[in-house]
């Protein structure tokens, strides 16, 4: 390949460039998506089309490199094929992150894609027969061609990236490429009862009911069932129970996701800012039987609030604080369901008002089900931030 075009300069297009130039590609790097004439004219001479996640498909350079015939790749597309390592990828609406990592604690393998490195970033630096475990969103899948894991795994598919995508069948259909390019000496990993999937993969499927091996440390139902999907994919690829067990026993979690922060005064102080979707949040609402004081809220993404709501009530909630864009919204949805909630607007009030209220015993969680670009750069931000508010309270 002589000439790339790699559009959106955050990690993963970064990687993208470095990965290129190291092959001898001229790159045209560029964060622009405008599409006046001197944009479009770096399309001039590109062979392909790199495009980073957080680029909408949309966009006017990427809409134009389609109509001139320019392939358009997503990172993990253009990885894949510099990569001779076997991949597992891992996919799903809720579980992404835990799964992928606990995975890569099973079989002691380098992690990458939606969880922090760059796939590319793993080119040349894993030794070729090891494998890599690969965490994909939708965002990514959407623009793979040849992609094939070797073992794919799909924990659940809940409406998300509706401002996105558009719809939910869009949505779905973007997940479901993990599949589309496995052959019959491929793995797919999927929920019991799934519906059936693209490609030629041996199916196996998983429930949160399944035997394991070992009970896992990290709490929750749903964390059942990403440890029985991260079972059967581990299976798949080799690995022997004594080995997963041993995983399942010591793996602590992920940051951000149901993250013990403080015990102050008998109160427990749970970050689950990776919490960024309604269902997310009802999974962590399951997670405790102790009275919740929730905090709620930030950019919505096209979701109904209905369902959280009705969950809401159904819960364990004292008193939902809610924060940010969508606190108004959810106010309403609340309302009809006669959750006791407070406005606070602000992370930092949420905080405090719920550290008024609580009592020993009781949990004070965020658990947004909502991004977080309203009011912090993304969720590790708002997770941070959550962190040093928490400290400050211990004095």
């Amino acid at each position: 390949m002589r000439r790339a075009l790699v559009l959106g300069l955050a990690r993963s297009g970064r990687a993208a460039q470095a990965a290129l130039e190291a092959r001898g590609t001229e790159v045209v790097a560029a964060d622009r998506t405008l599409g006046n004439d001197e944009d479009l004219a770096l399309l001039d001479g590109v062979e392909v089309l790199v495009k980073s996640p957080g680029v909408p498909g949309e966009t006017p350079l990427v809409a134009a490199a389609r109509e001139r015939g320019i392939p358009v790749w997503s990172e993990i597309e253009l990885a894949a094929r510099l990569l001779p390592n076997p991949v597992l990828g891992v996919t799903g609406t809720n579980g992404k992150t835990t799964t992928t990592e606990l995975l890569g604690a099973m079989l002691g393998a380098r992690t990458a894609g939606n969880v922090g490195t760059a796939l590319c970033e793993l080119v040349g630096e894993v030794p070729a027969d090891e494998w890599i475990v690969c965490e994909l969103s939708s965002f990514q899948l959407e623009d793979v061609e040849r992609f094939r894991p070797r073992i794919a795994v799909l924990l659940n598919l809940e409406p998300d990236h509706l401002d996105r995508h558009g719809s939910f069948d869009a949505y779905r259909d973007a997940k479901l490429r993990i599949f589309e390019n496995q052959g019959p000496e491929d793995v797919a990993v999927v929920p019991r009862g799934f519906g059936s999937v693209p490609g030629a993969a041996r199916r196996v499927e998983f429930a949160a009911g399944d035997e394991l091996p070992a009970e896992p440390l990290i709490p929750g139902a749903h964390n059942r069932e990403n440890a029985a999907a991260a079972t059967a994919a581990a299976r798949a690829a080799g690995l022997d129970d004594a080995a997963i067990a041993a995983a399942l026993r010591t793996f602590p979690g992920v940051e951000h996701r149901l993250e013990l922060v403080a015990e102050l005064d008998g109160v427990r102080y749970v970050n689950d800012s990776k919490a960024t979707n309604s269902a997310a949040a009802r999974r962590a609402l399951t997670a405790y039987s102790a009275p919740l004081h929730l905090i709620l809220g930030g950019r919505a993404k096209g979701e109904s609030w209905q369902e959280l709501a009705q969950a809401i009530a159904a819960a364990n909630v004292v008193t939902a604080y809610l924060i940010g864009e969508s606190a108004e919204p959810l106010s309403v949805d609340l309302g009809y369901q006669s959750v006791p909630f407070l406005i606070s607007v602000t992370l930092e009030r949420a905080l405090t008002e719920a550290r008024s209220a609580a009592k020993p015993g009781d949990v004070v969680l965020l658990s947004p089900a909502c991004a977080s670009y309203d009011q912090f750069r993304d969720y590790e931000h708002r997770g941070e931030e959550f962190r040093r508010l928490v400290q400050n309270l211990g004095g």
